[in-house]
Formats: C-alpha cells, structure tokens, sequence
C-alpha cells in the first residue's frame, strides 16, 4: 500500500456493525442478486438448501473482497470524503484486523462452496476474490484509467458462478450476464466520477475524469452505453430470455442511451450550476437499470415453469 501522509487514528474497539460495513453490504447486495438469478435462470435445477448455502458462501465471498478492498486501500480512504467514515480510516478496525478478516472469509467461502456445489464453483469465487483483491485493487486500480473497464469484470463474475453453481460449467447464458454487469460497470462508475472527481484527484487514483477529463467520460459514457444496448438486448435471444425480458431491455437500454447522450451534450458550466443533477439521475438509474434486466430473467424463468406445468395440466 501506498503511504499518502496521514497520520493513523486513534484506534477504537471494533463493533460488530464495523465488520458489517467491511463487507461492502451495499456492493454485496447486487453480487448476492446477480449469483442468484444466474443459479435460478440455470437449465439445471438445483435443491433449495444447496442453492441457499452456495448463495451464502458467494456472498462471503463478495464480502471477503470488500475487506480486502478496504484494507489496501485504507490510505486512500483516508483522503476521499466519502470513505473517510469507513471503519478503517475512522479508527474502528485496525488493517491488520481487516486483513486477517478478509483472508478467512475468502477462504471459508470458496472451501465451502466447493464442497455445497462443485469445484468449479468454488475455484471460481477463489479467482473472483482474487481479482478484485489483486488485479483491481492491488494494480489497476492506481495504475491506469482503464482500471474500472478492466477491474469490472470482478463484478460481473457473481452470476457465472451462479449458472456454474447448478451445472459446474461456462456457457453463452452465463457469458451473456457477465457482459451485461462488465459493459454497464464503466458508465455507472464514470457517472459517479463525474460529480465525485476532487475525490479521486486528491487520492491519486487516475480515474478517466482526472486523466482525461470530463468532457472525455461524457464520451466515454455515451459509447458504452452504446455498445451496452445490443449485448443487452441480444441477450432475449438465449436460452434465458425471452419476450418480457425483450420488451424490458428495449425501454431501459433507450431510456440509457438518451442519458448518456444527454451527459455527453452537456456542458461542464451548466452541470456546475445545478450540482450535477443530471449525472446524479444518471447513475442511479444505472442501478435501476442492472436490477431491472436481471429481474426480467427471473420472471422469463418463472414464466416458463408456469408454461410447464400448464402443458402437464397441473394449472
């Protein structure tokens, strides 16, 4: 880890709710989803108790980057106001803590989901928790601005280890998910950029804003939501999609698109006055965004057990 100057604070004792906040729960809320529609929308069903405990164990998982995370980055955490309330850099948890809290997880996770599913799946988290503990955060993270384009595929791992929780494997479906979540990351984290860049500048952190400035991630912005849209929409045509999902991806990936032409036709003096309004919106819509695809998948899926069962003349 880097050493920016500040001193360590004073160190207080560590609550239960510290641990918590190491697991990134917010972050850890779209892994958890994202595994779970990526192991229901499977061709392969699998037994509620072991699907529950494999979601458990890959949540862990995801937590166990959060630490990780949190513990190499405490010197920048420090910096940025909106880590600062962090455990770390506020003094609750010590690195060493975070550290040997973070390492236990990952291995408690991917032993154990290994064991509730298969291998694969279990050497899968491993690879996850490693590239985003090593690769994005260790490497790309303070090294280049394509440290988000790169570094977010760790967040686009959580429902290929899904799909390969119920059939130990790699497919077009669960590639069609990964690249969602991969192509969304850039735009919903440049969004946040946009109205967070004295942050980032002030760490260090060579996030595209403070490379290239923002007129450039306006750009940026825009062609990926570009590039997003037919991966996005493409995707009703595998196996788990379908009409309804069609019909969602074509309204969110329009209403995206206008966002992000909009973004890239503003002007840097206008989003000054209004506080940035408009990326604000932006980004959390992009969150809305990722949900609502994914939740079109369950109900493809939960639409075609009801044709099942109406074609038995169960219904």
């Amino acid at each position: 880890m880097s050493d920016i100057g500040y001193a360590e604070p004073q160190q207080q004792e560590a609550q239960f709710n510290d641990f918590i906040a190491l697991l990134k729960p917010r972050v850890m809320s779209l892994v958890v989803f994202t595994a779970f529609v990526g192991l229901v929308v499977a061709p392969v069903q699998v037994h509620p108790l072991v699907g529950a405990i494999s979601i458990l164990f890959i949540a862990l998982g995801g937590g166990a980057s959060g630490a990780l995370n949190m513990w190499y980055d405490a010197d920048i955490d420090r910096v940025m106001k909106r880590t600062q309330s962090r455990p770390i850099p506020a003094g609750r948890v010590s690195e060493g803590e975070a550290l040997g809290f973070g390492l236990g997880l990952a291995g408690i996770s991917c032993v154990m989901l290994a064991l509730a599913s298969n291998v694969f799946a279990g050497l899968f988290l491993a690879f996850t928790i490693f590239f985003y503990a090593v690769v994005y955060t260790m490497w790309l993270k303070r090294s280049t601005p394509q440290n988000i384009v790169i570094g977010g595929a760790a967040g686009a791992f959580p429902p290929m280890i899904g799909w390969a929780v119920a059939t130990g494997s790699v497919s077009i479906e669960s590639i069609a998910m990964f690249m969602v979540v991969f192509l969304w990351t850039p735009p919903h984290f440049w969004a946040l950029a946009l109205f967070m860049k004295s942050d980032y500048s002030n760490a260090g952190v060579p996030m595209l804003t403070v490379t290239h400035g923002r007129t450039v991630t306006r750009r940026h912005i825009l062609a990926y939501a570009l590039i997003l849209a037919p991966v996005a929409v493409g995707t009703a045509f595998t196996s788990i999609g379908g009409p309804v999902y069609l019909a969602v991806a074509v309204v969110l990936n329009a209403i995206f698109i206008h966002g992000g032409w909009v973004i890239w036709r503003r002007q840097e003096a206008a989003a000054v006055a209004d506080g940035y309004r408009v990326e604000k919106r932006y980004f959390y819509f992009s969150l809305l965004y990722l949900f609502g695809h994914f939740l079109a998948l369950l109900a493809e899926k939960g639409l075609s057990f009801w044709d099942g069962y109406a074609a038995l003349g169960w219904m």
